[in-house]
């Protein structure tokens, strides 16, 4: 028999999850593993360091196919840096612009929590006259000029 990792202690070691691990394989972001007799996988050590690869692609917010191209790139002998580049800048212009629709977000939150904190400290209570409320209710809800 074949010393290697079994899929339980390779979730362990890398922080993922058996079913993670399942996934990757399906997806075939990994090759499949070779199976013991009883049918186990067994991992290698370059599995392990795949694995890990691909897990932290996954932290630094790309999907799957662009991992599929990032582990492509790396299994390549040519200069990748310029690709890895590009698809940086891409993946930066992304989270900044998500950010900045979160801030956005944050903002208008923060205006109807005080809407919601005023009309309390005013006494009124009334569901009917909840301003934020009836903004949500409101087919398109108006854009308030800040």
């Amino acid at each position: 028999m074949t010393q290697g990792i079994q899929i339980g202690q390779m979730a362990r070691k890398t922080g993922l999850t058996v079913d993670a691990i399942r996934f990757y394989e399906k997806q075939r972001l990994l090759k499949p593993a070779p199976r013991t007799e009883g049918g186990f996988r067994l991992f290698s050590r370059q599995d392990l360091q795949h694995i890990q690869f691909i897990g932290r692609a996954q932290e630094l917010g790309f999907s799957l196919n662009e991992i599929r191209e990032l582990l492509a790139l790396q299994g390549e002998q040519v200069e990748a840096c310029s690709d890895v580049r590009d698809m940086l800048a891409v993946k930066l212009g992304a989270v900044r612009k998500t950010i900045a629709e979160l801030r956005k977000l944050e903002r208008q939150l923060a205006a109807d929590l005080k809407q919601c904190e005023r009309r309390l400290q005013s006494g009124h209570d009334n569901h009917d006259a909840c301003p934020v409320l009836n903004a949500i209710a409101e087919p398109t809800r108006k854009k308030r000029a800040r």
